[in-house]
């Protein structure tokens, strides 16, 4: 007789995605649903038929790891080579690998626009957004989860949502970021400058994460004419080798970038007003195995 599987394994899904939101790495993410279980599966059996919901208890749990792994995250950011983008995931058509319960909903609130957004919050702040606005939590339960009053979860979603309007995060319809990045791809593959330069917003940026393990700008590029530069060399240095593929990442048009037969770089983007306003440039590829299959 085959035995039915334990209700909270049926929480795996939602955990993965409330702690990605959290920690903005999928690799991170993991190992504190993985820890949120372990402490499940340490509890006694009268201690685990006492919890009257084990998907709350699980949530809580997962929540605090998450919360604890992001104040020691700021120390090791402050050591990590070049800059820090959050890691990119791909569209489940894309051929996502890994166990499907892994898999991350796809949403405004996952794009990557929104997830560096949530890198310049304090750990409490970003906890308290995330529980509440995307989630739906109450604040009593975000409360509960974080161990301040709800008074005090309130103000930090309040502060929250105020960084979130000075990132001025952009709304426009996918179709329309589609567009955008496919004349910008093709473009770039011509290594046409001066169409590169119009297709970006003056003040736009270009980050790029290597992790200094790959070579990547360490620094952000700011400004359309020191971008476009930036990557018409990149196109003339790679040569035939390198192509470009039109992918959702993170849930928005982006690109693909391969040397060879090698995904060399996942790049996501930002647009307003019907030009490019950030570049993000994942080349660690420590953060591109959903991406490589590795």
């Amino acid at each position: 007789m085959t035995t039915a599987p334990e209700p909270v394994t049926g929480e795996r899904r939602h955990l993965v995605n409330l702690a990605y939101r959290l920690l903005g790495s999928l690799a991170e993410a993991e190992d504190a649903v993985q820890e949120a279980y372990a402490r499940w599966y340490a509890l006694s059996r009268p201690q685990q038929e006492a919890i009257s919901s084990p998907g709350a208890w699980l949530t809580t749990v997962a929540s605090r790891i998450c919360l604890d792994l992001l104040g020691s995250a700021r120390v090791r950011r402050e050591r990590y080579v070049g800059e820090w983008i959050p890691e990119p995931v791909p569209d489940h058509a894309e051929g996502a690998h890994g166990d499907p319960a892994d898999r991350i909903t796809l949403d405004e609130s996952v794009s990557m626009a929104f997830l560096v957004a949530l890198e310049a919050m304090t750990p409490a702040q970003r906890v308290a957004l995330v529980l509440h606005d995307v989630f739906r939590y109450s604040f009593a339960e975000v409360a509960e989860i974080t161990g301040r009053t709800p008074a005090a979860c309130r103000e930090l979603a309040s502060a929250a949502r105020r960084r979130i309007r000075t990132a001025r995060l952009s709304a426009i319809p996918a179709a329309h970021q589609a567009g955008l990045v496919r004349t910008f791809k093709q473009a770039w593959q011509a290594a046409d400058i001066d169409t590169l330069i119009g297709l970006l917003d003056p003040d736009a940026t270009f980050t790029a994460d290597g992790g200094g393990l790959v070579q990547a700008a360490l620094e952000p590029i700011n400004g359309a004419e020191a971008i476009a530069r930036y990557l018409t060399d990149l196109a003339v240095r790679g040569g035939g080798s390198m192509t470009l593929a039109e992918r959702a990442v993170n849930g928005r048009p982006g690109l693909v970038i391969r040397r060879g037969e090698e995904i060399s770089a996942v790049y996501a983007f930002d647009a307003a007003g019907g030009r490019v306003t950030h570049i993000w440039a994942v080349r660690n590829p420590q953060k591109l195995r959903l991406w490589t299959g590795g």
